[in-house]
């Protein structure tokens, strides 16, 4: 599975790079701390929602360290998503080295 890294994602969202960041947290850690460029899919619902995706952008997926969207990540390679790739240390990591602003819980 491809892994990128927070600041690989600042970097390509700093430069303006036509991808998705796909976030499969619950809504109430959504409610805690998110990125609002982020689209919101919750882990349970991409198995019925993942063909909202477009097959054509990449896609980071994250999640609260990178569990979650390794697993997702994982299910989005295996049915047709070969640009999914997932963020390591998910928001955790968003928070600690990118923007501080962003809660940690």
């Amino acid at each position: 599975m491809n892994e990128i890294s927070v600041s690989e994602l600042a970097k390509k969202h700093n430069a303006g790079e036509d991808f998705i960041l796909l976030d499969v947290r619950e809504p109430d850690e959504l409610a805690i701390a998110s990125i609002p460029w982020a689209m919101a899919i919750p882990m349970g619902d991409v198995p019925v929602r993942y063909e909202e995706l477009p097959k054509d952008k990449p896609i980071a997926v994250m999640c609260h360290g990178g569990t979650r969207s390794g697993r997702v990540t994982k299910f989005l390679n295996e049915n047709g998503y070969p640009n999914a790739v997932n963020v390591a240390g998910g928001i955790r990591d968003w928070s600690a080295t990118i923007d501080p602003n962003v809660p940690d819980y």
